[in-house]
């Protein structure tokens, strides 16, 4: 089996509308589709919610579910808040720094620019704390060959150490050395 592309990928959210509002506003992703029931289809558990699907381009889909009966959002305390993200790719530098500006001039923070080398990004959050990136790619076809080579290898030896490996240290190594 091959998989021919992501269907869609779910978040929760507390306030449907105000997430569609946002999401509109800043990344123009369109609302697709509502679903409403008073059952999940999946359990046949009571847990009345809406389901709200999002456009995010190229047949990509972004869904929240509101799920007013359960208890308040929470996040995973033992991962560390900068590993659960959600990126999206943008034209370019000038479409990224206009999304920045337009997100500080309405009071959000924004992380970044963050240089990685392959492609620059910039950080912020949704109104219930989801960490979201706004990310253009600027890596040569060179580079990218380079990572793909390396990646079998470093899968091994990261299986056996757990440590830091060396492979792809050159893509930062700069400004680690000042």
């Amino acid at each position: 089996m091959k998989i021919e592309r992501i269907h869609h990928v779910a978040y929760r959210c507390m306030d449907a509308n105000r997430t569609v509002e946002f999401y509109k506003k800043y990344l123009n992703m369109d609302l697709v589709l509502a679903i409403s029931e008073d059952k999940v289809p999946s359990t046949g558990e009571p847990d009345p919610y809406i389901h709200i699907f999002l456009d995010a381009g190229s047949e990509n889909v972004l869904a929240f579910f509101e799920i007013p009966n359960s208890p308040t959002m929470g996040w995973d305390e033992n991962t560390p808040d900068w590993v659960q993200h959600m990126a999206f790719k943008v034209a370019d530098e000038k479409t990224m720094l206009a999304a920045k500006e337009k997100l500080e001039n309405d009071g959000i923070e924004v992380v970044g620019p963050t240089n990685h080398h392959i492609f620059q990004s910039i950080y912020f959050r949704d109104p219930d704390g989801h960490r979201l990136e706004l990310a253009y790619d600027t890596a040569s076809v060179e580079d990218l060959k380079k990572l793909n080579e390396v990646a079998p290898e470093m899968m091994i030896e990261w299986a056996k150490s757990k440590t830091t490996l060396k492979h792809a240290a050159w893509l930062h190594e700069e400004e680690f050395s000042e």
